[in-house]
């Protein structure tokens, strides 16, 4: 159940109870609202760690949302107008007292909108207090009928499968892990997704002759979502037939003694299947706490946490879905069960949905599994299988694919509570979306899915360190499959959604009334329903259909216009510079564009004045610039108007409205000029976290940030249009991007120790300098850096001819790009000398030298080398003991470099070595037979490209 609406409720309750409403006369209608609040928080906890799943439940939670939601509205909208009004000082208490019946009208409104809310509450909570939640959880449709599911899906070890596919690797990898004696890893996992196979992986480790004739004894044990630790105890003294009527009857521990006694003395196998949770393995690690054995676990678990946390030393397999050719393969198993007949041939048209059908299954066998099911039992008929192409995924979540849906759907059900949002909130994505994970992040903090109580926690967390750790437990319970991570922190930059994970987000998205997705086809279905609170567009429409005043989020992921009105604007476009072109026509028809452009901003800022998130991602066309009346959308919490493009260059002062904007995006883009004026008015954005700046800001923009206090990301500074003395202000600043000049303001030359620090934020991590057109003074950067003591990550691509010394650079430092640097003095003897780092880039004239040097014990802990496009480069030397972790290397375009080093040979750890548009001669030497090979003989992976 999701509990964020009514938790985030709480919290503005909370926030306004602290500030205003003893001095408004408020106190009990809020508190009154608070308390009912409080109550159906505490009941649909009760209801969810029961696992009830009653119809009169789900609708009431439904309407539960719905009033938190409206309570949040109400009270925000008092407490911005409380804020306003008290910020005036003695000047604003004249206006004050001038508007008194005014305000005295507006309290009473507020008091009339709390009490309507309360007593529509009270009236849901005397209808839920007559139902029993925990007989509803016995003997309605929730914990009783689950059981009965997961029952029915229970594997049996002595039921093999016939149709395996794709699991050569992971039995040779798993068999060799548990017969190696000698190894200290008592504890091996199969990790994955649900409907990967890891059971069926299991059975075939369980089944293994080497397996079956290494250990005395093999058990298998069925763990399930609802572990029951005597139950599964005795379940294996069965399975080891040592399970006496006394030990029915005593109590746990001693079962647990006899257990670890017997796996002490006996070396045995226990494979424990469907683990869900850290918590289910700790209840179960009594029986496994002998020190002295050789007995190993196999466990198959959906969340990979599990296995570092059973065994630091343990060894963790992750299943991948099937590649194309497996997927065929299987499918053809069982979709022609008639193809290992003699003479057999499928018929091509079949052959050809066939192939077209299992792509959309995604490489999951349960998918393919159950489909190739379904076609069995409609071949040979084309016309059937035609049904089943023309509408793939509703079959895959009907009949037989009830399985399917189950498995999907339990991985949902087991999300902790402040999880579930989260994951609700990956529906607004469309398919095959590449999820960027601070965007996401950010929007979950804007909407108050990351509640203030996790972010006061004991350990200090703020809000996008907690919504970090919520993203990394969703992929490690395999519900969403990383794509990219940061090389340097290994943190996950970029994800996907399986399909039919993503299937299972949007059911439970609508059935919970989460989110609702727009394009032109339903458009029209808007207009009719009033209490629509999210909409992503994945597909432009007018937006005017949209007829719901409340509405939170409205994410955008097409262009901003119509298709229709984009293809007129590219023929207009197209026809100016037609020699039969006429102004006049030209002009009138952009005329009509710009006024249908206008319309849509007057609609958004006129009717949803609740708007928190306004994002687009895909840009486009916006109109002659951005409206003044954006300024009414005060409860914004993340504007984004990244590639817009806009007419004008000038940003509205009513952006200075925004006071709870928590994250800003004006990287706009314009049609007549570089660079964008931004007002003076983001000094008033106190809450904001994240700041994204144009890439160029004009002559008149000179902003004051030094109010900014909570900002965490600032990208696209310059001293050109900011002053650097505002950073030292910015205490929270995590990531620092600086784009253009960068010039400290009364520097004092002569003594440079004197100089006050430019940044004091002990929480910086990343440091990246940009000016493509000019050089930084080697003094002021040498005196920023020395006030980023904590940075793990440094960018530089500006001219600085010389490399800060040692004692400048962080300790941390764990990634450094240097790109057109022109560095003339060799860096190396310097950036040996760092501790930390793993990762280092020299790109595009970095250095300009002829010789680079890597001595004996230096870069103790460099794991990757790029060397790109350093022309005047001629000879690299590197001393035996040198990078002695090195593990991939890659030379590009470095077109004067002579030969490899010979110091590559003592690298043992070298994996990969990329050689990439470097000149034939030196490909001749590299490769099998050639004068360098003997140096990189060892390398596993030698790479030779164009």
């Amino acid at each position: 159940m999701d509990f964020s609406a009514v938790s985030s409720a709480l919290k503005a309750i909370g926030e306004l109870t602290q500030e205003v409403t003893s001095l408004w006369g408020v106190d009990e209608q809020v508190e009154g609202l608070a308390s009912e609040l409080r109550w159906m928080q505490s009941f649909l906890k009760v209801a969810d760690a029961r696992k009830v799943d009653h119809e009169v439940i789900r609708t009431t939670v439904v309407e539960i949302i719905e009033l938190a939601y409206d309570a949040e509205d109400v009270i925000e909208v008092f407490a911005l107008k409380v804020a306003s009004k008290r910020k005036g000082g003695f000047s604003n208490c004249i206006k004050r007292s001038a508007c008194f019946l005014k305000e005295g009208c507006l309290l009473h409104q507020i008091k009339s909108e709390i009490e309507k809310i309360t007593t529509r509450i009270e009236v849901l909570t005397r209808q839920l207090k007559t139902y029993d939640v925990s007989k509803l959880a016995v003997d309605g449709e929730g914990l009783s009928s689950s059981t009965e599911r997961l029952e029915a899906r229970r594997p049996y070890p002595h039921v093999m499968d016939d149709n395996i596919v794709g699991l050569d690797d992971g039995i040779k990898d798993l068999v060799t892990v548990l017969l190696d004696e000698q190894s200290e890893r008592r504890v091996v996992s199969i990790c994955g997704m649900g409907g990967l196979g890891k059971t069926t992986l299991a059975k075939k480790i369980y089944h293994h002759s080497q397996v079956v004739g290494h250990f005395k004894h093999l058990v298998w044990v069925y763990v399930s979502q609802h572990c029951q630790k005597r139950k599964v105890w005795e379940d294996i003294l069965s399975d080891l037939l040592i399970l006496s009527e006394e030990d029915r009857k005593v109590n746990v521990e001693k079962l647990a003694k006899k257990l670890s006694s017997f796996f002490e003395e006996n070396k045995c196998l226990v494979i424990l299947d469907d683990v869900w949770s850290i918590e289910a393995w700790d209840s179960l690690k009594q029986a496994f706490s002998a020190r002295e054995t050789k007995s190993k676990i196999l466990l198959t678990s959906r969340n990979k946490d599990i296995v570092s946390h059973a065994d630091r030393n343990g060894y963790l397999y992750e299943l991948q879905e099937l590649n194309y050719n497996q997927s065929w393969e299987l499918f053809q198993k069982i979709a022609f069960p008639q193809t290992n007949s003699p003479g057999y041939k499928i018929d091509a048209k079949l052959k050809e949905l066939g192939e077209e059908m299992v792509k959309h299954c995604a490489g999951l066998p349960l998918a393919i599994i159950i489909l190739g099911g379904i076609l069995a039992t409609k071949y040979p008929s084309l016309a059937e299988w035609l049904k089943v192409s023309a509408n793939v995924k509703p079959y895959l979540n009907n009949d037989k694919g009830e399985v399917l849906r189950d498995v999907l759907a339990l991985s949902y059900d087991d999300l902790p509570p402040y999880l579930r949002p989260c994951f609700l909130y990956l529906s607004h994505f469309p398919e095959d979306y590449e999820i960027p994970a601070n965007r996401l992040i950010q929007l979950w903090v804007a909407e108050g899915i990351v509640s203030s109580k996790q972010e006061e926690g004991d350990e200090g967390q703020i809000a996008e360190d907690v919504a970090e750790g919520y993203l990394l437990e969703l992929a490690e319970r395999c519900t969403i499959q990383v794509r990219e991570r940061d090389i340097a922190t290994l943190k996950i930059r970029s994800f996907q959604m399986h399909d039919l994970m993503r299937d299972v987000c949007l059911s439970k998205a609508k059935q919970q009334k989460f989110l609702y997705i727009a394009d032109q086809s339903n458009a029209c279905q808007l207009s009719s329903i009033g209490r629509v609170r999210r909409v992503s567009a994945h597909k432009l429409f007018w937006i005017q259909c949209i007829k719901s005043p409340h509405l939170r989020p409205l994410l955008f992921f097409d262009t901003f216009l119509p298709g229709e009105e984009m293809e007129k604007e590219k023929v207009l476009t197209m026809a100016r510079h037609d020699e039969s072109f006429n102004p006049l026509v030209w002009f009138i028809a952009i005329g009509v564009l710009g006024t249908k452009l206008r319309g849509i901003w007057k609609y958004m800022f006129n009717n949803f004045n609740f708007l928190r998130v306004l994002d687009y991602e895909r840009g486009g066309a916006a109109g002659c610039k951005l409206p003044y009346d954006i300024g009414k959308l005060i409860h914004l919490r993340f504007l984004s108007l990244r590639d817009l493009t806009f007419g004008s260059s000038k940003l509205p002062s009513s952006l200075g409205n925004l006071r709870c904007l928590q994250s800003l995006d004006l990287r706009i883009k314009n049609t007549r000029f570089k660079s964008a004026h931004v007002p003076n008015v983001l000094w008033r954005m106190q809450q904001l976290r994240h700041l994204y700046l144009p890439e160029e800001c004009n002559r008149k923009t000179k902003l004051k940030l030094g109010t900014l206090r909570n900002l965490q990301t600032l990208v696209n500074f310059n001293t050109k249009n900011c002053y650097v003395k505002d950073l030292i202000n910015m205490t929270n600043i995590r990531e620092l991007e600086i784009r253009g000049p960068f010039n400290i303001e009364d520097f004092n030359t002569k003594e440079l120790d004197k100089n006050p620090p430019i940044i004091q934020s002990k929480y910086l991590h990343s440091l990246s300098i940009i000016n493509e057109e000019g050089r930084i003074d080697p003094r002021h950067l040498a005196h920023l850096l020395l006030s980023c003591e904590n940075i793990s990550k440094l960018s530089l691509d500006v001219k600085i001819r010389r490399l800060p010394e040692y004692h400048y650079l962080s300790s941390n430092l764990a990634y450094i790009k240097l790109r057109r640097c022109e560095l003339e003095e060799d860096p190396m003897p310097t950036l040996a000398e760092l501790p930390n780092l793993r990762i280092l880039k020299f790109h595009n004239n970095a250095f300009e030298g002829k010789e680079m040097f890597c001595s004996a014990q230096g870069f103790p802990k460099l794991e990757s080398l790029s060397l790109v496009f350093l022309n005047s480069l001629e000879e690299w030397k590197v001393s035996e003991g040198a990078m002695a972790s090195l593990q991939r290397l890659e030379i590009q375009k470095c077109i004067r470099l002579k030969e490899l080093p010979d110091g590559l040979r003592f690298i043992a750890t070298l994996q990969e070595l990329k050689i990439k548009s470097m000149p034939e001669t030196f490909k001749d030497k590299v490769e099998e037979g050639g004068e360098d090979f003997c140096k990189v003989r060892h390398v596993p992976s030698i790479i030779l490209q164009e």
